[in-house]
């Protein structure tokens, strides 16, 4: 009897389908490896990207690799640098975007797993 490993590398992340020119590949989560606790990913949002106001119903951190985000948080205008992260929590009203001239990289790691169910973006 074989005992079951208590790690997984992942080789091959989901390569999310985009039509807006933002590379999203997720490492760990629903669409990649079936987890519903958390999932992970990195993005390369494209200078001038942004994507509508939405309402997650998950925690989402995010971790600036290079360039630089903007965020709209119920209100509130936060830009994020390279080094720098931010923990966005369940519930609030935001719009994530790059109005800069150069690309942003970034890791984004939700609790539960992000999902099309329950990010509520707005049309």
């Amino acid at each position: 009897m074989s005992e079951e490993k208590k790690y997984f590398r992942q080789q091959a992340p989901f390569r999310v389908p985009t039509t807006d020119g933002k590379l999203i590949e997720e490492h760990i989560g629903l669409a990649s490896t079936r987890t519903s606790q958390y999932s992970v990913a990195h993005m390369v949002a494209p200078p001038q990207w942004s994507e509508p106001h939405q309402r997650p119903e998950f925690d989402e951190i995010t971790i600036v690799v290079r360039g630089r985000k903007r965020f709209e948080i119920d209100g509130d205008v936060v830009e994020l640098s390279a080094g720098e992260s931010l923990l966005i929590k369940a519930g609030a009203r935001v719009r994530y975007a790059n109005p800069f001239d150069a690309e942003c990289e970034y890791w984004s790691i939700c609790v539960p797993a992000f999902s099309m169910d329950t990010v509520n973006r707005e049309e």
